[in-house]
Formats: C-alpha cells, structure tokens, sequence
C-alpha cells in the first residue's frame, strides 16, 4: 500500500542504472539484446528426422527459438529455427528462403519428397543477384507479353458474345412481335387468335413444301443430266462400232472412189462439150454413179 502514491523514492549512493537489465523488447529494437527468441510455429513442410527416422508432418506445433541472422536478400532479414524431434529429442534446424519464397532444411531433418514441388527452381540457387534480377525481369516481360495476348483473345470472346446476344435480341423480338400480334387477335376472340395460329402453321409448311420441291426439281434435272450424257455416250460408241465394221469400210473406200470418178468423168465431159452442147451433171447422176461404185464394192467382196 505504501508504493500506491508514492511521490518519491530512495536511491541509495552506489545505485549504477547501468546494472539494471532491460526489457527483451527495447533491447531488441536497439540491438543489443539476444538474437535467440521463443516462437510457437508450425512446420512448413514435412521432414524426416534422420536420427530415429520420425515422420514430422507439416502443420505440427513446435516451441522453438528464432534466431535472426546477419545476411539479407534483397534487404529481406533471414531467420533460422531450431525445434527438437518429438522422439529422440534431436535438434532440427531449418530457415527460410526468401529468394524461392520457401524454407530450406539445414540440418538433423530431411525433407520429404513432394511431387507439386517445382524442381526447377533448384538450379537457380548459385545465382548472383544481377542474375537474379536479369531472370525476374524477363519473367516479367513474358507474363506481360502473355497478358497483352490474353487481352487480345479477351476481346475477340467479347465479340462473339456481342454477337450472340444480338441474334438472341432478334429472336427475343421476334417472339414478342409475334405474341403482340396474337394478343391483337385474341381481342377479337379466341377463333381469330387460333385463325392467326393456324396461319403460321400453315404458311411454315407452305414453305417447307416449297424447299422440298425446289430441291426435287434440282435432283430431277441433275438426273436428266446425266441420262442425255449417257444417252450420248450410248450413241457415239454405236456410231463407232458401225465404223469400224469391214463391209461399212469397203463402202467408205467405195464412197471415196465415187469422189474420185465423178471428176474424171465431169472432165470427160466438158472435153465432149468442147465439140458439141455442154452437159452438166446433176444430183441423180451423181446417185446412179455412187450406187453403181457401191454395188460393184458389194459384188467384189
């Protein structure tokens, strides 16, 4: 009760205020204090104790001591913890890892292997910091490449939904344009709005009869296409045929000599008329002529 209001107290002549020891939280804000501190923490990842062999999974509670260590990354401070195993009591140390934004064993542990690990990042660890920085920035560049090509493919998906939104609006009116319209009718009754309904119905399979016909009438004609084709090609290989018979080839040399006597003969002819009246061969002539070659080509073969 005497310290409740005390206005002041008694320093004796030897007093050192330097000898009195300070609180851990001013000594550690100047820096004089321990660098050991108490920490109740989790583990990160899941380890192996390599002294008994004790599976430590990730997520169980330990008191350990922190410890803050000296070096940096990147003005990042280090820390390092020391935990003991849960059954031989080895001690187990780990610290964290700013520059892979995870935690690295050091020792009395193993960590467990972990299949979603990325064991790429592993070959970065004997970077420099330049080399570091030169990686992070084309990592960059390439995120920012990456986006630029994101939005471009944003805006293309933007217009196919503009797109597919207006043919939804078109429908959506003509869906009202039409429930408007049998509205309309319905006020003059119901037989006008079935009338109305019935329409429709109607003018839809007027034109589907007509489709269907169109398209018949384009296979009919496609059919007589290839019938007058065939047709022809029926007719030339007839034609050839007949040709290439022997008694139809004798005929033809026989034809040809006819071409051969009538000039002959037309040359006898006007020689004639050199000394009397003049003669002109007309079309039944040239018939007896050709009929008499042709028979004569008959009697020969």
């Amino acid at each position: 009760m005497a310290e409740r209001k005390v206005l002041s107290k008694y320093y004796p002549p030897d007093f050192d205020p330097s000898a009195i020891e300070r609180s851990s939280k001013r000594s550690r804000k100047d820096g004089n204090g321990p660098k050991l501190s108490a920490s109740r923490l989790m583990t990160p990842f899941s380890m192996k104790c390599t002294h008994c062999g004790e599976y430590i999974p990730k997520g169980r509670k330990f008191n350990a001591r922190k410890e803050t260590l000296e070096e940096r990354y990147l003005s990042v401070q280090i820390f390092r913890f020391y935990i003991r195993c849960t059954r031989c009591s080895g001690e187990i140390t780990f610290r964290t890892d700013p520059k892979n934004n995870d935690y690295q064993c050091e020792r009395g542990a193993k960590r467990n292997y972990e299949v979603w690990r990325n064991n790429t990042d592993e070959k970065y660890n004997d970077e420099t910091e330049e080399q570091t920085l030169d990686r992070l920035e084309k990592q960059h560049g390439e995120k920012e490449e990456q986006m630029e090509r994101d939005k471009m493919a944003e805006l293309e998906d933007k217009m196919l939904d503009s797109k597919r939104e207006m043919k939804v609006a078109d429908a959506l009116d003509e869906i009202r344009t039409r429930n408007a319209r049998i509205e309309r009718k319905e006020a003059g009754g119901a037989e006008a709005a079935l009338a109305t309904v019935q329409d429709e119905i109607d003018e839809e399979t007027r034109r589907a009869e007509e489709e269907e016909a169109a398209d018949r009438e384009a296979l009919r004609k496609e059919f007589q296409a290839k019938k007058r084709a065939a047709q022809d090609d029926a007719r030339v290989a007839a034609i050839e045929a007949i040709l290439n018979q022997p008694p139809l080839r004798t005929c033809l040399s026989a034809a040809s000599d006819l071409l051969l006597v009538i000039p002959s003969v037309s040359a006898s002819r006007s020689h004639a008329s050199s000394k009397g009246p003049s003669h002109v061969f007309n079309t039944e002539e040239i018939f007896f002529y050709g009929k008499r070659s042709l028979g004569m080509a008959r009697i020969g073969n």
